[in-house]
């Protein structure tokens, strides 16, 4: 009885026990799902934190940090106008410091990184051309038909303003008849087709300065000062006009900031006039150079670069950096600020501010008229800017070009790849149906030669010898160069840009002509025949820059420097040349 009675507790117990094991077992199993659960869901959590970071700027929700995009020419002034801005420490409504941080880079990379994923907040580009751009093609990427297009481009304010004008010499702008008479586009033809030593410039139509040339050029054809139709621009009078003009320009190029670059250093042997913004005249003249620039307005109108600033219409920016913007709008708009903007040569927004007061740089002496232009033109609607830069490839001076390309064994890997990109990156920059392109692929000797032909014959056949390059053999650069230099002085066309572009990463090994044989029969070509121009690229560090250089030298070209990581680019930057 006893060891029944002791036995039922033990029964008892075990019940007990199964039940506790079971609530155990029970509250472990949820235990396990839940943080199961959790992991997963913190899993998830994380992989879209992680796909966000990656996708997007990482931001503090508070940041009062904006960052503005500047386009090179303004870089000295608004930096100094920045480091006064954030010197103040203005703080939002939460106590955040308000501040400002520059990037520095050219309009045409704004609006491609606008429209991705951009790490500023706002953008100063030199013109208001370029804001237009970036709200099209914001429109064609997420609009839909039937509703209005969406814009990119929120505020925007202008705090300075500089005329496109034609930079000269000063003798050569007195040979023009400045300043005793108004000087204008056909005074410029007329110069360059009666002095085949006489040369001039502006950049392409991919930077502000060039496309607003070539508006007022159509503006004269078109005998108009507003109002600029698409009916206008496809006339054939103003075609003839506009053509007449182009095909006396020596060769395009780059923003004004280069052309400035080598017109200090080179003086009247790179260009005896070229288009660029008044502003940078009175800078290159502050500078005290042996010989100063003279501005010409255009007698015909010009147009202006409007500098907006412009807050991007994106959720990235806080609460905090508009209130940035905002403030440093008001800032940039301040007497102050102001009077700094035309010391650097700009006119100032504030029309309040006399431009030919006793401290404004905009002299005679700078070469440059406060009370010009007479005749300003307007900036046409988007859609006949539009026609113009497809026109412009019609009327513009077409080209003879060689690709010149390097092929030897130490192109093998990706350097090959890597040139294969920027080679057709040019092809691809090259719009023009009616610009001539051929190839010639070198290493021990010349490998294949593409002829020179309209693109419109053979940019596929061009494509795929570029796909095909192989690597292989040593480097017969200067037999290349002389292949290429012959058939150009063959062709004798005085119509066309003639050019060379040729690009090794090594040194010359294997040629039969020697490097001084050959930069003599360039300088004699040049002077007898039309000029053939030589653009090198010194591609890595093994490159005979010294060799490259003197055959730009030698036909009024270039050497560039370019790498891995910049070839491409600096294919893209040549491409404009033409």
């Amino acid at each position: 009885m006893a060891r029944r009675l002791r036995a039922r507790p033990s029964r008892i117990l075990s019940s007990r026990s199964r039940r506790i094991l079971i609530a155990v077992l029970a509250t472990a199993t949820g235990l396990l799902l839940a943080c199961s659960a959790l992991t997963i869901g913190l899993f998830l959590i994380s992989r879209r934190v992680s796909t966000e970071l990656t996708t997007s700027t990482v931001r503090d929700p508070r940041s009062a940090v904006l960052t503005v995009a500047v386009s090179p020419e303004k870089q000295a002034l608004i930096e100094a106008l920045v480091r006064q801005f954030n010197e103040q420490r203005q703080r939002t409504p939460d106590d955040e410091v308000m501040a400002v941080r520059v990037q520095v880079m050219d309009p045409e990379a704004m609006v491609e990184a606008a429209l991705k994923e951009p790490d500023f907040q706002a953008l100063t580009p030199d013109s208001s051309l370029w804001l237009d751009q970036l709200d099209r093609a914001y429109a064609s990427q997420v609009g839909e038909k039937g509703i209005i297009a969406p814009r990119l481009v929120a505020e925007t304010v202008r705090y300075a303003v500089s005329p496109i004008v034609i930079a000269a010499w000063e003798p050569v702008a007195r040979e023009l008849g400045w300043p005793e008479r108004p000087v204008g586009w056909r005074d410029i033809q007329r110069k360059a087709q009666a002095d085949p030593d006489f040369k001039w410039n502006h950049a392409s139509t991919s930077h502000a300065s060039g496309l607003l040339a070539t508006l007022a050029e159509f503006y004269a054809g078109a005998g108009k000062a507003r109002d600029l139709t698409i009916e206008d621009v496809q006339a054939q009078a103003t075609l003839d006009y506009v053509a007449a003009i182009e095909r006396t320009v020596r060769y395009y190029g780059e923003g004004e900031l280069a052309v400035l670059e080598r017109a200090r250093a080179e003086g009247r042997r790179y260009l005896d006039a070229f288009v660029i913004q008044e502003q940078l005249v009175v800078q290159f003249n502050l500078s005290q150079p042996p010989e100063r620039l003279v501005a010409i307005y255009p007698a015909e109108g010009t147009l202006w670069a409007d500098h907006p600033l412009a807050l991007l219409e994106r959720p990235e920016p806080t609460a905090n950096q508009r209130r940035t913007f905002q403030a440093f709008r008001e800032f940039l708009l301040s007497p102050e600020a102001q009077r700094q903007v035309l010391a650097a040569g700009y006119r100032p927004a504030d029309l309040s501010i006399p431009l030919d007061g006793p401290d404004s740089p905009l002299t005679a002496a700078n070469g440059v008229d406060p009370m010009q232009p007479h005749t300003t033109l307007q900036v046409p609607s988007p859609a006949v800017v539009d026609v113009v830069r497809n026109v412009w490839w019609y009327t513009k001076r077409h080209t003879n070009v060689f690709l010149v390309v390097d092929t030897s064994g130490s192109m093998r890997g990706e350097k090959l790849e890597a040139a294969r990109e920027a080679l057709r990156v040019f092809l691809d920059q090259m719009q023009g149906d009616l610009e001539r392109v051929g190839l010639i692929e070198f290493s021990s000797q010349v490998n294949h030669i593409e002829p020179l032909a309209e693109l419109r014959e053979n940019r596929g056949r061009l494509q795929e010898r570029i796909d095909a390059l192989e690597a292989r053999g040593n480097t017969a650069l200067l037999d290349a160069v002389r292949t290429a230099y012959a058939r150009l002085r063959r062709l004798n066309d005085a119509e066309r840009i003639n050019a060379i572009v040729v690009m090794t990463d090594g040194r010359e090994n294997a040629s039969n002509v020697r490097l001084d044989e050959l930069t003599e029969e360039i300088r004699r070509g040049n002077q007898e025949g039309p000029p053939i121009v030589i653009f090198a690229i010194a591609y890595g560090e093994d490159a005979d820059y010294e060799v490259l250089q003197a055959l730009a030298d030698a036909s009024g070209g270039q050497v560039r420097e370019g790498d891995l990581e910049t070839i491409r680019q600096l294919y893209k930057i040549l491409s404009s040349y033409f």
